[in-house]
């Protein structure tokens, strides 16, 4: 087992998902930009982060620093709830240099920091960096908060789940139990709709995983969102098994997406896509892709 992957089974399922988001962010930063490397990670506790995603670091001195809202580049990105840069980090003079023995291992001159914002709130920070003291464009500045704004969005969906679970747990109001069960319905059903609405997302997500065990947790974590949504389903031995792709289609299917737009989302040809859907069509008994769908949580399969 590499370290990576035993980092991501220590973790609580709330921190994979979170993990997951951060890394995938970042790597599509250093794709759009050619930065030489992104790192960053969420607040913990109020005004303080640890920076626990790199990547493309050449050493580890950056993980793990604690970064305090107004000590350096991203700590004033906190404070100010905006993005900041450096031309030449060390010789910076708009901000303190308690991280410049980090920043100094790593080799980094010119940086960036982002922070990532959910209803005026700052939720953590990703930055972007070169090893040259070079100006970072508006193309570069544009990528990186267009990074942020996917972490926002996935936050902003797990917030609201939460939301509606909590709702959903909380003491009934004082009125008629008739109107009282009606709530709990709505709101019950409220939730699957968000749990089939993330789990779709996560599928998607899985493949562009590199790192195969943090992928396979991910997975495993999309079996347990399917479990959850469909209670006593999972345990059902229906003998039907679909392949990966297959469901990864049906997912996408189940959230009203067509097949180009599935293929966007999955890096396939829509021509692919027709292919693996028809297929589990075939070992679903359906004749249209509503029936696949539903086939498909009844036997445990789909969320």
């Amino acid at each position: 087992m590499t370290s990576a992957t035993s980092g991501a089974s220590g973790m609580g399922a709330e921190a994979v998902v979170e993990a997951v988001e951060v890394r995938a962010a970042l790597l599509r930063l250093r794709r759009a930009t050619g930065l030489q490397i992104a790192f960053g990670g969420l607040l913990r506790e109020p005004r303080r982060m640890r920076i626990a995603e790199l990547n493309g670091a050449a050493t580890g001195a950056l993980r793990g620093l604690a970064i305090r809202s107004g000590n350096g580049l991203g700590g004033r990105a906190i404070a100010l709830s905006r993005p900041c840069a450096v031309t030449d980090y060390r010789a910076a003079r708009h901000i303190s240099h308690e991280y410049d023995a980090a920043v100094a291992a790593e080799g980094l001159r010119s940086v960036l920091a982002v922070p990532v914002v959910v209803r005026r709130k700052v939720r953590g920070v990703l930055y972007g960096a070169l090893r040259q003291p070079l100006t970072l464009g508006d193309r570069t500045l544009d990528a990186a908060v267009a990074a942020a704004r996917d972490v926002e969005q996935s936050l902003v969906v797990r917030d609201e789940v939460e939301r509606l679970v909590a709702a959903e747990r909380a003491p009934a109001p004082d009125h008629p139990a008739r109107a009282d069960e009606e709530v709990r319905a709505q709101v019950r059903a409220e939730v699957r709709a968000e749990v089939r609405e993330i789990h779709s997302e996560l599928r998607a997500l899985a493949p562009r995983i590199v790192d195969a065990g943090l992928r396979a947790d991910l997975l495993s974590m999309c079996d347990r969102l399917t479990a959850a949504a469909t209670p006593g389903a999972a345990v059902r031995d229906t003998g039907i098994a679909l392949a990966p792709r297959e469901l990864d289609v049906l997912a996408c299917v189940a959230t009203g997406s067509t097949n180009a737009a599935a293929a966007s989302r999955l890096g396939l040809r829509p021509e692919t896509v027709k292919s693996y859907l028809r297929a589990a069509m075939r070992k679903l008994g359906a004749h249209t892709r509503l029936e696949a769908v539903a086939a498909a949580r009844r036997a445990g399969l789909l969320a």
